[in-house]
């Protein structure tokens, strides 16, 4: 996959597109289960996050579990 960020063209400036790849990074990863222990968590929506093993759905932080 290519840089998220590349989308944005030269707008903007690059620090601000440096800080919208990290964010974007952290919050389109899989995540560690807390009840199945598999590494299958994906964000559903703004701190909604979903296990795709055992379907759970957590609360928790809108970036990052």
């Amino acid at each position: 996959m290519g840089d998220p960020t590349k989308r944005l063209g030269p707008r903007y400036g690059r620090t601000i597109r440096v800080k919208l790849a990290k964010v974007e990074k952290k919050q389109k990863s899989f995540y560690t289960c807390p009840s199945c222990s598999k590494k299958a968590v994906k964000r559903v929506a703004v701190g909604i996050w979903q296990c795709r093993k055992c379907n759970t759905k957590i609360a928790g932080k809108a970036y990052e579990l």
